[in-house]
């Protein structure tokens, strides 16, 4: 308990102190504030650990090195922020966009894999390194899927085209799926063993997912519109959401996919029940799960952030880590583009380089990706892990960190280029 209160006290100390920081003098976006100076902090309290051996400095780098991110995320509030960052979006715009939506989230994401695997393994034979096919298409399909968290509470502050920001933000809560089915095929490779082909763990993974969350919704909303008790309607959508993660989990389902057809589907029957009765507003219902989502990511973007200690501790990685930068940029680049060709109408009006590239920049990952790579401790070297490790960390704090940063300026930048062909 003690140990419990020491880490939740030392966590809001730092989301407040940061954040006040960040409001009255460096006015960033707020996540990536978090994270910059989480990083900066940590890099402090390594240096003064070298030099003066500190037990009390120790110890809370030790508590950061042996956090398990992976069952943090996957295993305890991921379906909760995930909830949260679904539960405002509107079904009708899931239907007027479902074909964009659908080939970003399965078609781009498989080819951002593979187009990935094969760019990593190439430069693992320039360097001899002893990553296989197969470990460097697993690779891939860790870092592929965009993250839901980063676009739902990053992208959407910077002003976009509303189809544009509905586009990457409706790709990165589906996408976790398709990444989670190749993962397991590649994965199984890795480990030679045999087991279900790619397409039937797709199949299983988000067709399961989305008829266990629509069932789970459908019928905890039926308590949830016959109160008018808005603490039993808040401990209800928490039970809807929970409740559809465990059994997805069960069932060997994405339990991601299913608390976003929580969240929309949620959104989607308060809308019919408002215009029933012609007026249903829940303030108090909104600005619980606001507060919670808030609340949750200030957290992992503070344990992001401490985690850029294990990078200082494999220096040995850090060109690996450029390499595996520029090949993230050329896969989803390169994916985006062979994508466009089958999705229809692009939204916005956008050319197809210019939707790449903006798309490109707009690709950010986060702590899922961390989790999955933390996942392939048991089924490679510890060299090979670390490799891997590392340099997902790298392709989170650089898409996170450099492209959230500048993604307002890409974005004005294409702007002004898509004008001036027009008026030319």
């Amino acid at each position: 308990m003690t140990n419990f209160l020491a880490y939740a006290i030392l966590l809001l100390s730092l989301i407040v102190l940061i954040g006040f920081f960040n409001e009255k003098k460096t006015k960033l976006t707020y996540e990536i504030a978090l994270m910059l100076f989480s990083i900066l902090i940590g890099t402090i309290l390594t240096v003064i650990d070298a030099v003066i051996n500190s037990q009390s400095v120790s110890e809370v780098l030790y508590s950061v090195q042996v956090f398990d991110l992976e069952d943090f995320l996957m295993k305890g509030v991921l379906c909760f922020m995930l909830f949260a960052g679904s539960c405002h979006m509107k079904l009708s715009d899931f239907k007027r966009l479902a074909r964009p939506v659908g080939v970003l989230a399965v078609i781009c994401t498989l080819l951002g894999a593979v187009f990935y695997g094969m760019l990593f393994y190439l430069a693992a034979l320039l360097l001899k390194l002893p990553f296989t096919v197969p470990m460097c298409l697993m690779f891939g399909s860790i870092v592929a899927p965009t993250d839901p968290i980063a676009a739902t509470s990053i992208l959407n502050k910077f002003g976009l085209p509303e189809d544009i920001s509905f586009l990457i933000e409706g790709e990165s809560l589906l996408n976790d799926g398709v990444g989670v089915a190749l993962f397991v095929c590649f994965s199984g490779i890795v480990k030679a063993q045999g087991g279900e082909g790619f397409f039937q763990v797709m199949f299983r993974e988000i067709f399961g997912a989305v008829l266990i969350g629509a069932v789970v919704t459908s019928l905890c909303f039926v308590i949830f519109a016959r109160t008018q008790d808005i603490k039993r309607q808040i401990f209800v959508s928490l039970l809807a959401v929970s409740l559809a993660y465990f059994l997805c989990e069960h069932f060997e389902c994405s339990g991601a996919i299913a608390s976003v057809v929580c969240g929309v589907l949620f959104a989607a029957f308060r809308q019919k029940e408002e215009e029933k009765r012609g007026g249903w507003e829940l303030p108090e219902f909104d600005g619980f799960w606001e507060v919670l989502d808030n609340l949750l990511n200030s957290i992992l973007y503070v344990i992001l952030g401490f985690s850029f200690i294990r990078i200082l501790q494999m220096p040995y990685v850090f060109r690996l880590s450029v390499i595996a930068v520029i090949c993230n940029l050329l896969a989803r680049f390169g994916s985006l583009y062979a994508s466009s060709f089958i999705m229809g109408p692009i939204p916005g009006g956008y050319d197809r380089v210019s939707f790449s590239k903006l798309l490109t920049w707009g690709g950010l990952r986060g702590g899922l990706s961390i989790a999955l790579a933390m996942s392939t401790a048991p089924m490679l070297s510890n060299e090979d892990y670390h490799i891997v490790l590392g340099c997902t960390y790298a392709i989170v704090f650089f898409t996170t960190i450099i492209q959230g940063l500048s993604m307002k300026r890409v974005y004005e930048r294409i702007e002004r280029e898509r004008n001036g062909r027009i008026y030319n």
